[in-house]
């Protein structure tokens, strides 16, 4: 079965309003394009809690605090609709930025606390833009899941928190980073990387590893967090944005392990910025 591909609002809900009156379960992925692997396993576990599974694919502009990053954001949606085909996806939202923000449009949703810090301090107006374009999507398809990656683990916390203040009637599930065989956390950013650039680039999934296992066994936090900071500098980063120990459901800064906690991390490297993250009481803290 080919995947469907619909660019407009109406299309859409015409589409979901048929699942629905079946009875069917409808699931989104939201993504951006550029898919790699990471998309695609979003999409398997989409698949086995929903009948019905839409992939939505929107540079979303708003989102962007840099705008040479945005227009080097790579547009793939011809490889991106090959690569969904075998997955058993169903329909493709792909619409322009005038379907999504028509003209005149002026409302913005902020996210407060868990936005705050980490990503928030480095890309102001970030996660408005994510927040902003996420209810949009949410209301666009109605759908009773939604997939997000934790890779991104600050903005899933961005779209639990605006769906539970929104009373949002979709369950966010949030899946597993996928990786390299090497630990290097899948991105579309990635394919930016030079050839000694992505020799370095698993270096700091290498250090995350390292800290959350040396935290786990009673390591003091702000000595370890500074030795990893220098590690990733060491191994070939130019600089580090942010490495940090935070809890791992409301995102507040931790000087110890009295909670579930999580390492997030944003570094820089071939003038590309990075993020990865790693939760600190796994059982195997192994690459």
């Amino acid at each position: 079965m080919s995947v469907f591909v619909v660019r407009t609002v109406a299309a859409l809900r015409a589409a979901v309003a048929g699942w629905k009156r079946e009875g069917l379960r409808v699931a989104v992925v939201p993504t951006m394009g550029a898919l790699h692997e990471g998309h695609l396993s979003l999409v398997r576990i989409a698949l086995e809690r929903a009948d019905r599974v839409v992939v939505t694919l929107f540079v979303n502009p708003t989102q962007f605090n840099n705008t040479d990053d945005l227009a080097a954001y790579p547009r793939t949606e011809p490889e991106d609709l090959a690569k969904l085909q075998p997955t058993g996806a169903h329909l493709l939202y792909a619409p322009d930025v005038a379907e999504m923000y028509p003209a005149g449009f002026s409302t913005k949703v902020s996210v407060g606390t868990v936005s705050e810090g980490l990503c928030g301090v480095f890309r102001p107006g970030h996660f408005d833009g994510v927040a902003t374009v996420v209810v949009k999507l949410f209301l666009q398809v109605g759908a009773d899941i939604a997939c997000f990656g934790e890779k991104d683990f600050q903005q899933l916390n961005v779209v639990r928190r605006l769906a539970s203040d929104f009373d949002v009637p979709v369950e966010i599930v949030g899946c597993p980073t996928v990786r390299e065989p090497d630990g290097l956390a899948l991105s579309s950013r990635n394919v930016r990387l030079t050839q000694e650039g992505r020799r370095i680039a698993p270096a700091l999934a290498k250090v995350l590893f390292e800290t959350a296992k040396r935290l786990a066994s009673g390591a003091p936090v702000a000595q370890s967090l500074d030795e990893a900071r220098a590690a990733v500098v060491a191994a070939g980063y130019s600089s580090v944005e942010y490495l940090e120990l935070r809890g791992d459901d409301a995102l507040e800064p931790l000087a110890g392990l009295e909670k579930p906690a999580r390492l997030l991390a944003a570094a820089w490297l071939d003038g590309i910025r990075l993020i990865d993250n790693v939760r600190v009481q796994d059982p195997e803290l192994t690459l």
